[in-house]
């Protein structure tokens, strides 16, 4: 099988369905993005597993699957997206055994597989028949970062806040499982450092 690697490109709203969002995959040789549509519990988890400054109080699902996996002594190696069936995706979540190298495939909720891929850093592939069926060619205008923050509300909100006040914020909001909030305040912080960088 023939696979070609995907890249996250970002997770948005979905513009085709309401409460859910849309996780944006990219082939960076041909520049196809694949868009998954995904539910906000998902979204959330992606997202807090590539933004590895931030952990919640209590672990999510898929924190929890991780450390089953990595308890049990495996490691997931690869996702492939293989089929899409009536607009459904299909996923494997493959792993391998760190002491006798055997191997292991998943059947998975595409959502859940990169919830987990990210955990592992593991790669995101699919095959020349997805990418031809779901995959479209999008230009994505690149923001610059103080175009990103004058758009968000939020960030206008706590523009004002020191560093200090930040850090407590961000405390609450995760202790809150608050994580959209939590998200908008460590990109604030992010922001502010690089300026001083």
């Amino acid at each position: 099988m023939d696979l070609k690697e995907l890249v996250i490109r970002g997770i948005s709203y979905s513009q085709t369905q309401s409460g859910a969002y849309a996780l944006l995959l990219e082939h960076e040789e041909t520049n196809v993005k694949l868009p998954v549509v995904i539910g906000n519990f998902e979204a959330q988890s992606i997202s807090l597993g590539l933004e590895k400054d931030i952990h919640p109080p209590r672990p999510l699902t898929h924190d929890l699957f991780s450390k089953f996996i990595l308890e049990a002594g495996y490691a997931i190696v690869s996702v492939v997206i293989y089929q899409i069936v009536d607009g459904v995706f299909f996923s494997n979540i493959n792993l391998v055994n760190n002491q006798n190298g055997a191997t292991l495939a998943l059947d998975a909720r595409t959502s859940d597989a990169v919830a987990m891929a990210v955990r592992f850093e593991a790669p995101i592939f699919t095959t020349m028949d997805v990418l031809n069926e779901a995959g479209i060619l999008l230009e994505i205008e690149e923001k610059t970062d103080a175009q990103n923050y004058e758009e968000s509300d939020a960030a206008q909100g706590i523009s004002s806040l020191s560093m200090e006040e930040l850090t407590k914020l961000l405390d609450d909001a995760v202790r809150d499982e608050d994580y959209d909030t939590a998200m908008e305040i460590q990109e604030e912080i992010k922001r502010r450092k690089k300026k001083i960088d």
